[in-house]
């Protein structure tokens, strides 16, 4: 199957997920809840739900039973798009085609979707209810992955360095690091979650941890290289932005050509650390080679 036929597939089941398993819209108070929604429902590939589910297929696991776990990753991933659209940070009008939340919103409220979120992502994983056939503690586990991705030393510290680093002479190193950790780490946390849930064995685990970090950061130098040569309409945001603010980026520092080769290359090592893996693990190779393809 195709990246995009199984993403497609999953995509409708994450999404009639997100419905069941978020507060409804008109709840009180009613404003929080509708920019929850506004934010969750306004598209998306829902890229990393579905690496939480290809993870767990690829070690025996299956959809349903992680499904809530998945849910909780496109939670948190809108979350941090919220928070990175906001003025104080990268002050970015249009998201997924659409007026980001704190326009519509306002500030302070496009803050508190951002924190309800992430609060109701945690609950969601923490909710053994919810996933009755996945022992407890491989919930925690998958539980304090996610929350290591999103700490101060993973995901919110590559933020940090990222705005730390706008206007400044970045080399290699700092560059890296906040690839990996600004998004590679999320990445990673989602293809590990995948498999905790599911008891995958130390050696796919080992495996799946190695492949999670290639393509993490892969899709964020394509992303970096989009910001660049990509179709506004087709992203559904603004083009240009990373150059206006004169961030780090891939293209900056290496050139749009050696920038698509380390990413094409990464993309290669991420498919080759599934080589003790059976035809289960086939919409993860094909997930990698969508990142490199795609245009949005």
């Amino acid at each position: 199957m195709s990246a995009d036929r199984y993403l497609i597939k999953n995509k409708e089941c994450i999404d009639a997920a997100i419905l069941e398993l978020l507060p409804e819209a008109r709840s009180y108070p009613e404003v929080i809840h509708k920019a929850m929604h506004y934010s969750l429902m306004a598209g998306g590939k829902r890229l990393r739900p579905s690496l939480v589910i290809a993870a767990a297929e690829a070690v025996g696991g299956d959809r349903q039973s992680v499904m809530p776990f998945a849910v909780a990753t496109e939670l948190i991933h809108t979350y941090t798009l919220i928070h990175d659209d906001l003025p104080a940070l990268d002050n970015d009008d249009l998201r997924r085609g659409k007026p980001t939340n704190h326009k519509v919103f306002g500030e302070a409220i496009a803050i508190l979707a951002g924190d309800a979120l992430l609060t109701q992502a945690f609950l969601l994983m923490t909710h053994s209810a919810l996933m009755p056939s996945i022992p407890a503690e491989c919930l925690l586990m998958a539980s304090h992955e996610m929350a290591v991705a999103m700490g101060s030393g993973g995901v919110i510290g590559g933020q940090v360095v990222d705005l730390e680093s706008e206007g400044k002479p970045v080399g290699p190193e700092t560059l890296e690091y906040i690839h990996i950790y600004k998004t590679g780490f999320l990445f990673r946390a989602c293809v590990r979650s995948g498999a905790l849930l599911s008891q995958a064995s130390k050696s796919h685990l080992a495996a799946l941890t190695q492949f999670g970090a290639h393509i993490g950061l892969a899709f964020q130098i394509i992303d970096d290289i989009l910001d660049i040569v990509g179709d506004e309409k087709v992203l559904g945001k603004d083009i240009g932005s990373d150059l206006s603010k004169d961030k780090a980026t891939y293209p900056g520092l290496y050139g749009l050509g050696a920038s698509r080769e380390k990413a094409e290359d990464l993309v290669e090592k991420g498919i080759g650390c599934l080589e003790s893996f059976d035809d289960r693990a086939d919409p993860l190779r094909e997930i990698a080679r969508f990142f490199v393809q795609r245009t949005h």
